[in-house]
């Protein structure tokens, strides 16, 4: 079993940043990625960025490209999502999952095994 639990969440005016945590526990051993996910009301769970845990190589969505940042901390068994130029569309609730395999299509929420409850973010315009 594998626990995320996501912090940082929070309301912040259009322009401004916020950095969210998802710390990690359980069977983490075998893990190949982390990702973030975003659900905003009435819309699909969508892919935000990923990083792998080895070598830490990252990809994004293009609507953050530039404006988020991925990062980890393997001691800490933490990720990171530094989330700068915030725009009223960044509103969701942000998901952490991990992925025990590297898909093609990455991008799909499928592809991940265990999922964080979720933070709420908001950004007032």
């Amino acid at each position: 079993q594998v626990q995320l639990v996501e912090s940082g969440g929070g309301l912040v005016q259009a322009g401004g940043s916020l950095r969210l945590s998802c710390a990690a526990s359980g069977r983490t051993f075998v893990r190949y990625a982390m990702g973030w996910f975003r659900q905003a009301p009435g819309k699909e769970r969508e892919f935000v960025a990923r990083i792998t845990w080895s070598g830490g190589s990252t990809d994004y969505a293009e609507s953050v490209k530039g404006r988020f940042t991925i990062s980890k901390d393997n001691a800490k068994n933490t990720v990171y999502l530094q989330m700068n130029s915030l725009k009223p569309e960044d509103t969701a609730v942000y998901y952490c999952a991990d992925a025990w395999r590297n898909y093609r299509d990455y991008m799909a929420p499928s592809k991940y095994n265990y999922w964080g409850q979720g933070t709420q973010v908001t950004v007032s315009s």
